[in-house]
């Protein structure tokens, strides 16, 4: 718009628009400032659209399953960025006086760092995205530093943003650095727990004794990694309670991976009565081969299945065997068909299932008769009566 057109409107315009308002602006002056920003928005978008498909094109979106969802979180920025661009051109039209034209520049400015620190943490995103789906990111020890590097990365953003803030708004940023680089060290002597999960994050990240959605045991918590933290990792436990492990503790105790398995044991233990005859015995053995041999999953060596001997109130028979797959519940509905095989094969050779029992034998006839005949020989004689000695006076009966 040439000069003369802009004084030819400003001369057309009511008086009331003309008059002196607030911080000695015109009232059209104070009306053209939010027209002007809803423009520079309106015209962003188309922009902002344009950009996101030009950098979609570069990044080869289509070789990225999750890129997509990555570029759509940098339209926000890209909005922001164009449309504070376009609002600092146009912003001359306006005409604002020295003090003015200062005043609105330093929130351009602000606005154009928020732009670009935003931008950057969504590009922090996207890197993420491309390295994990690269043959360099695919390498199961980078795959699990890369959350952690990302979060490391967005922290180090806002550090830098809030310090670009504070210079932009007039703070001596020179000596606000000094005076936290004098109190980092009594920060440091407070926050070593936190500095110890950090770095206990990334040992955890470099060594990888677990990844996000592995099934673990960790001393006496049993469950699945849900999150892998700076501070700390969350596992949810088969009775869907959450627990959070300090990275420092974690790295330090020992952990049981159940993902790293490459197949799975069936061990049990078959206890049958002790009237199974040995023929019948022998039955059982190789019907229960049989049966396990018959799994297509069954992995070819280690398979046992042997008499070991005799306890208490059975005949123990013990069942080993490797199957070829890492899912449990895949082992599940296989542990228990073979199960329901073995009960079958114990039933059909005529034998049975002990459980836990005890015989007495009582010989109690015998021994009720020995505590009669005990009794008795304790007993005291009775003592046998005298007869009457004759008496020297006495006379037999008589006349006298």
């Amino acid at each position: 718009m040439s000069q003369e057109t802009q004084d030819w409107l400003l001369e057309h315009l009511p008086p009331s628009l003309r008059a002196i308002g607030p911080q000695h602006l015109h009232w059209w002056q104070w009306l053209g400032l939010p027209v002007l920003a809803l423009c520079a928005a309106a015209l962003a978008i188309p922009l902002s659209r344009l950009s996101r498909a030009l950098l979609a094109r570069l990044l080869h979106r289509g070789q990225a399953p999750g890129l997509d969802r990555r570029l759509q979180q940098v339209s926000g920025p890209l909005l922001l960025g164009w449309a504070t661009l376009l609002f600092a051109l146009a912003l001359r039209w306006l005409r604002l006086h020295e003090s003015a034209s200062a005043a609105v520049y330093v929130g351009i400015r602000a606005a154009g760092l928020l732009a670009f620190y935003w931008a950057l943490s969504r590009g922090i995103d996207v890197l993420r995205e491309l390295l994990g789906n690269s043959g360099w990111g695919r390498a199961p020890s980078i795959r699990a530093l890369l959350p952690l590097g990302a979060r490391v990365g967005k922290v180090f953003i806002i550090v830098l943003a809030v310090v670009a803030f504070l210079s932009e708004l007039g703070y001596a940023v020179t000596s606000l650095i000094a005076g936290l680089g004098i109190g980092g060290v009594a920060v440091a002597l407070g926050a070593q727990k936190t500095l110890e999960n950090l770095f206990g994050a990334f040992s955890i990240g470099a060594d990888q004794p677990f990844i996000q959605g592995d099934a673990v045991r960790i001393g006496d918590v049993a469950g699945t990694v849900e999150a892998v933290g700076l501070r700390s990792t969350r596992i949810r436990t088969q009775e869907r309670t959450l627990v959070t492990i300090p990275n420092g503790k974690l790295a330090d105790q020992q952990i049981e991976s159940f993902a790293a398995r490459d197949r799975l044991l069936l061990k049990t233990s078959l206890q049958l009565v002790y009237g199974t005859s040995a023929a019948q015995l022998r039955a059982i053995l190789r019907g229960v081969e049989a049966a396990l041999r018959e799994q297509p999953e069954l992995f070819s060596e280690g398979v046992t299945v042997r008499f070991v001997g005799w306890s208490e109130s059975s005949l123990d028979v013990e069942v080993s065997a490797w199957f070829a797959t890492t899912d449990w519940q895949e082992f599940m509905v296989i542990r228990q068909e073979l199960l329901l095989q073995f009960m079958e094969i114990v039933e059909r050779e005529g034998s049975a299932f002990a459980f836990p029992t005890r015989t007495v034998h009582l010989q109690h006839a015998h021994l009720q008769h020995a505590q009669l005949q005990q009794a008795h020989s304790r007993q005291p004689s009775a003592p046998q009566a005298q007869p009457a000695a004759d008496s020297p006076n006495s006379q037999p009966a008589g006349d006298t």
